[in-house]
């Protein structure tokens, strides 16, 4: 699992993906995700991107954390290229497209490998699961999860079919699903990782809150910056797919606010109250 606390995204960037990786890195990011689904996102532009980070400004693979995800045929646009066979056994499938993956992304590990969703049944999922085990055993994986996942169930019975526990969960986080309180909870018992998309664009009134814009008052950064390090001191992992360098810096400097005597009371526990019911 990655140690930073917040991580850029990389979907629905096209072919602004590489300067936009190279400038997020540049302005703080160390935790990059993408997936092999071209629908989305483009591997092999971050790929480009690793590259340029490491020739031309000394910025290391070993020192960037990547992940990307296995993406079923449900998720893919069968009009572009997939990064495997969808006729091969699902084992198969997730072995290419992390070969896949490994090319575009010029490395030859992966920090983190999640599916993107769970399958249309629950033994594919399984069986999918058992491929990812197989690779973290390996050593081409680090970390594994699963994102879109709003069932504990499925998580539970991952776990007992094959005895390795989920490690990282990527979920919407928004109003719309009530900021995903049972799987956040769950990640939080069980020292999951819980990663985030939608932080801010899903959650409007919770920005224009007056609570949260008294916390940004008071600490002098922008709502966005103390709803992302409340997220972050509550388990949550943001991922952030911000173009604006202003918005990255912003971003990453979240981590440094310090609300320590703020959540005791007031106008950020009142936050706390609203989104973690606790």
């Amino acid at each position: 699992m990655t140690t930073a606390k917040i991580i850029y995204g990389t979907a629905w960037k096209k072919e602004r993906t590489t300067e936009l990786v190279v400038s997020a890195v540049l302005n703080g990011f160390r935790a990059i995700d993408t997936a092999g689904q071209p629908k989305h996102y483009n591997e092999e532009l971050v790929g480009e991107a690793l590259e340029i980070l490491q020739k031309q400004h000394g910025i290391k693979r070993e020192d960037l954390w990547i992940q990307t995800k296995f993406t079923s045929l449900g998720g893919q646009d069968r009009s572009k290229p997939l990064p495997y066979n969808p006729s091969d056994p699902i084992p198969t499938q997730i072995q290419t497209s992390v070969q896949n993956s490994l090319k575009n992304l010029r490395t030859t590990y992966l920090d983190s490998l999640l599916l993107h969703s769970p399958l249309s049944r629950l033994p594919d999922t399984v069986a999918a699961w058992r491929a990812l085990v197989e690779l973290q055993d390996s050593g081409t994986v680090r970390t594994i999860g699963m994102s879109n996942t709003y069932d504990v169930r499925i998580l539970e019975k991952l776990e007992q079919e094959t005895g390795r526990r989920v490690q990282i969960v990527q979920n919407r986080w928004f109003e719309g699903n009530a900021w995903d309180r049972e799987v956040c909870r769950y990640c939080r018992e069980r020292g999951i990782q819980y990663q985030s998309f939608w932080t801010l664009s899903g959650s409007p009134s919770l920005l224009a809150h007056p609570s949260l814009r008294a916390v940004a008052q008071a600490k002098h950064c922008t709502p966005a910056q103390a709803l992302f390090r409340l997220a972050q001191l509550h388990g949550v992992t943001p991922l952030s797919g911000t173009t604006s360098v202003q918005h990255m810096q912003e971003d990453v400097a979240a981590e440094e606010i310090e609300l320590t005597e703020e959540l005791k009371g007031g106008e950020a526990r009142d936050i706390v109250r609203l989104v973690w019911d606790e």
